[in-house]
């Protein structure tokens, strides 16, 4: 039994030898880390292309918009439990002035589908918030809209119970 645990430990040790390694190798190798900075600067060069045919592959995608100019990636999403595609993608081109030229072929017609085309957006964190379930209208409980609705009863009356 001691000699299993000792044999253990000695893969563990290994194990975070070889981890320290690796994270040196990379360090060293100068492979870019992904910033906010990174992050905006892809946007900038990338465009969101809707209504795509659900059985497009990406080289499709990536001969459709090849007269734009030099692309980076092309990348369709996917639903997470499914694995279908959601029917939109996104395309990553080399160059920020290339994005204009994509998106001149807006309303064109790849798959027998008139495609959207428009430049990505860069989502800002919490720029969505206090939109939903109240938000600022200060309704508070469900929804925060206080209008008139004829299945909610009247307040203040009824059952005589207090509500």
């Amino acid at each position: 039994m001691k000699q299993r645990v000792e044999e253990m430990e000695r893969e563990a040790n290994k194990l975070r030898e070889m981890q320290a390694e690796a994270e040196k190798e990379s360090e060293s190798s100068g492979v870019p880390m992904d910033t906010e900075e990174d992050k905006a600067a892809a946007d900038s060069r990338s465009i969101y292309v809707g209504n795509v045919d659900y059985s497009a592959t990406p080289e499709e995608i990536q001969g459709h918009f090849q007269s734009a100019g030099t692309i980076n990636r092309v990348t369709i999403l996917c639903d997470k439990f499914t694995g279908h595609p959601k029917g939109f993608a996104y395309v990553e081109f080399a160059e920020a002035e290339f994005v204009d030229a994509a998106v001149a072929l807006d309303n064109s017609l790849f798959r027998g589908r008139l495609i959207k085309v428009t430049a990505k957006r860069t989502n800002i964190p919490g720029f969505n918030r206090g939109r939903g379930r109240g938000g600022y209208r200060g309704g508070g409980g469900r929804g925060g809209h206080r209008g008139y609705s004829p299945y909610s009863r009247p307040r203040g009356r009824g059952r005589g119970r207090g509500f």
